[in-house]
């Protein structure tokens, strides 16, 4: 049990914040918050940075081409703004990369209507344009599953009935917390293991092994296309993969996600007697030849002789889904975290510690990139066995929560930083309403691969726009949903926790080493 657990805590975090013979209490380098406010509101370039990672380089999913044009850019800029050793850096092995080459959708008859579609990723092709009447298909459970085993969908386009949600919404896509929010956020306890619990990982495995049932049983009455439209309204849908991506995984048919009101508008005209005819075209190519995946590492090197060698950390992850040009999921952090860099550099800052900068891949299939550079360079969870350069990490930060501004900052459970944060956020009032540290866990994105070793790693509390509503894994994830005033806040006050951490006399403090533990996997 570390200092920080014990019940004396309040008492320690006051003696932290006043007591001059604390280090962690040490002044705020008020010049350099200066510039950096300076750099990153004044002369941003979020949305140059914005635009070459979304417009530019277009769909990431990891091991495309998109994802390898926007990787390469990133190493270009970073050692343009003068970064050391900026390169893309293999952790791995990864799957095959993926892209659509041509897609076509629209139902012919009764009447003509083009379709909102997207065909799911890691899913083959068809052998050119195709038309065919569309069979339904109702598979909730096993015994809807013995139905469709007879051979009667061969060669059909088969649409998975869609039960989501379509009704009109009374509540705005965008949202910012209010103060009541962000205070029901300070005063919560923090919740438990920041990762699934074994009830959810069962039932999640249960979902995905019932859903590639359902997958190869239609794949063995070789239908000529899939069809589903599970989520979304108001023709914004979200994507999926329809396939492993593992480099011997067998290829998949052909399958479209659709917009659940056009899947809606199909069933009722089948429901009501009137037979539908659609015709779709789909082309794809898979990239085989290297299976391997990277992320984009640079550095700042440190200029304290006694603490050069100690590292500070950002990030986010650069993948995204392929049904837009994920710009909120999440260009926006990778945006917010190059930004940050350049604004070090061009405020002519020299930190003591070294800062690195990573952009992930493989987050969007479990975490991959960050949690394999984790085990590579600090620890492995499974044994909870310690690299020499565990000791060496003071903190690690990160942006994936889409385009909101920042509120505060996750603690994980960890009271130790919650003075300092909190001292570090009040230089920020005029930007940050209600600044807010809570000792919540928040899960999904990279920082957990750091976390779950012991290692500081730490989410900041975003406002939430549009992002659960219309942008997350979605069509409309496109740059137009980008708030860059946003991005400019974001960005300076991830310059400004960076540049303090690495200027502190000690590390961010930690939690107890947690257990090692067996990591199951969710993904394919």
């Amino acid at each position: 049990m570390t200092l920080f657990d014990t019940p004396m805590k309040s008492t320690i975090y006051t003696l932290l914040l006043l007591c001059p013979g604390f280090t962690f209490a040490q002044q705020i380098d008020t010049v350099a918050i200066a510039k950096i406010r300076k750099e990153g509101l004044d002369n941003s370039k979020v949305k140059e940075i914005a635009h070459h990672l979304t417009d530019i380089s277009g769909p990431r999913l990891t091991n495309s081409p998109g994802f390898q044009r926007a990787a390469e850019w990133s190493v270009g800029e970073l050692k343009k703004w003068g970064l050391k050793d900026a390169r893309i850096e293999d952790w791995g092995e990864f799957g095959k990369g993926w892209q659509v080459e041509k897609s076509y959708i629209a139902m012919k008859k009764p009447y003509y209507m083009p379709l909102l579609g997207i065909p799911k990723a890691w899913t083959s092709g068809t052998s050119g344009p195709i038309t065919g009447e569309v069979a339904i298909v109702e598979i909730q459970n096993e015994e809807d599953l013995k139905k469709y085993a007879d051979g009667k969908l061969t060669g059909k386009i088969v649409l998975t009935k869609s039960y989501a949600d379509t009704t009109p919404n009374f509540k705005a896509d965008a949202t910012r917390y209010t103060t009541e929010d962000l205070d029901k956020m300070t005063n919560s306890a923090p919740f438990g293991q920041s990762s699934f619990t074994a009830e959810q990982m069962e039932r999640i495995r249960a979902q995905r092994s019932f859903r590639s049932r359902v997958d190869s049983t239609l794949k063995a009455q070789k239908v000529a296309l899939e069809l589903s439209g599970r989520t979304g309204k108001h023709g914004t849908f979200f994507t999926s993969n329809g396939a492993s991506y593992k480099g011997d995984a067998p290829l998949a048919g052909p399958a479209f996600e659709i917009a659940p009101e056009h899947a809606g508008l199909i069933s009722r005209l089948i429901e009501s007697g009137i037979p539908v005819t659609l015709e779709a075209e789909l082309a794809t190519t898979f990239y085989d030849k290297k299976l391997t995946a990277g992320n984009v590492i640079a550095e700042i090197p440190g200029t304290d002789p006694k603490l050069k060698d100690e590292i500070v950390m950002l990030g986010g992850h650069l993948d995204s889904w392929h049904s837009a040009t994920g710009a909120t999921d999440n260009a926006a952090g990778c945006t917010v975290m190059l930004e940050a860099i350049r604004i070090l550099q061009s405020a002519g800052l020299k930190p003591r510690r070294t800062i690195r900068i990573a952009l992930w891949s493989g987050e969007e299939q479990g975490l991959h990139g960050s949690f394999n550079y984790v085990k590579k360079t600090f620890a492995d969870r499974e044994t909870m066995k310690l690299l020499p350069a565990h000791e060496k990490l003071s903190a690690y930060y990160n942006i994936d929560n889409g385009t909101g501004r920042i509120r505060g900052i996750y603690l994980q459970g960890n009271e130790g930083p919650r003075p300092i944060f909190e001292k570090w956020l009040s230089a920020f009032s005029d930007i940050i309403d209600h600044p807010t540290v809570t000792s919540r866990n928040t899960g999904g994105t990279d920082h957990q691969s750091f976390d779950m070793v012991g290692l500081p790693g730490f989410q900041f509390i975003q406002d939430g726009i549009e992002y659960g509503t219309r942008t997350h894994h979605t069509n409309m994830d496109t740059y137009e949903r980008l708030v860059m005033d946003d991005l400019k806040q974001m960005a300076t006050v991830v310059a400004a926790f960076v540049y303090n951490t690495a200027q502190m006399d000690q590390k961010i403090p930690r939690k107890e080493l947690p257990k090692a533990r067996p990591i199951v996997r969710v993904g394919q």
